[in-house]
């Protein structure tokens, strides 16, 4: 018999329980029934989430071109929005760069590049105020009254792709407390009406954030690029520039913001994208 001293860290060996046979016996079936149940609904939900010729080949017939298919995959997004939105914090911030990390950005409108055609008479409205009124203002009033900060940040598209620039602009939060939005207000819907699809015809472009993230420090009502006024390419005269989102949220050319109690329309995400589009 060893009766060496076991020191603090030392193995020490396994309490003993004692536990009626029969609860046991209950437990067990009752753990087997839930298990099964679960790998059943696990099969069931993912299966259906597989492709059709797949399925074939594993013997299953079922037709899963469905509308439930959409909804599973739509409930299970929201889901995934929903937690993002709850764990989101305005003191955490993305990284940032030096100027000798700058990369390319590519210009990627969601359709053909506009025509500059609109910049001279180009003014900023902004809806659903706390004055009850809409307010209208240009690119000069916007430079002169607000601040203007500088980022460097990296910016995330859906497609996989990112670039890291160099931003400057006002911060969408001194807009905000410059005039307040209603004080039910959550949401923005932040619109460009000079967006264009492929083909080069109109096609109105609108994102929604919500008012937590327009206040984040490093969300901006960018104006240069860079070191250089915003091209058409990139947005010319304002865009949003918000890094804590992907860049379908950095809305090119913006001509609207509206402030609203439910969370409104959504470009992408009427076409099959999160809503939330953090990252």
């Amino acid at each position: 018999m060893n009766n060496k001293p076991r020191g603090f860290f030392g193995e020490r060996p396994l309490p003993k329980f004692e536990v009626d046979p029969q609860v046991l016996r209950r437990g067990t079936r009752r753990d087997v029934l839930l298990f099964g149940a679960g790998a059943v609904a696990a099969l069931v939900g993912g299966g259906s989430l597989l492709p059709q010729d797949t399925l074939s080949r594993l013997g299953v017939r079922r037709n899963t071109d469905s509308p439930a298919k959409v909804w599973f995959l739509n409930k299970a997004l929201r889901i995934d929005d929903d937690v993002a939105e709850a764990v989101y914090s305005a003191r955490r911030t993305v990284p940032t760069y030096t100027k000798s990390q700058i990369t390319p950005l590519k210009n990627n409108y969601n359709g053909a590049t506009p025509d500059p055609g609109y910049i001279p008479g180009w003014h900023l409205t902004l809806d659903g105020l706390a004055s009850g009124v809409s307010a209208a203002l240009d690119i000069r009033s916007l430079m002169t009254r607000f601040s203007i900060h500088e980022q460097i940040t990296r910016l995330v598209c859906v497609e996989g792709w990112s670039a890291i620039a160099w931003w400057a602009g006002l911060r969408f939060d001194d807009l905000l407390r410059a005039y307040p939005p209603m004080s039910q207000a959550k949401w923005v819907q932040v619109e460009s009406s000079v967006n264009l699809d492929a083909s080069g015809n109109p096609d109105p472009y609108y994102v929604s954030i919500d008012v937590a993230t327009a206040r984040h420090p490093q969300t901006l009502l960018a104006t240069r690029l860079n070191g250089q006024p915003l091209t058409v390419e990139h947005g010319a005269p304002l865009r949003l520039l918000v890094p804590v989102k992907l860049g379908l949220k950095n809305v090119k050319a913006i001509t609207k913001l509206t402030y609203v109690a439910e969370e409104p329309r959504d470009y992408w995400a009427e076409r099959g994208y999160s809503h939330y589009d953090g990252i």
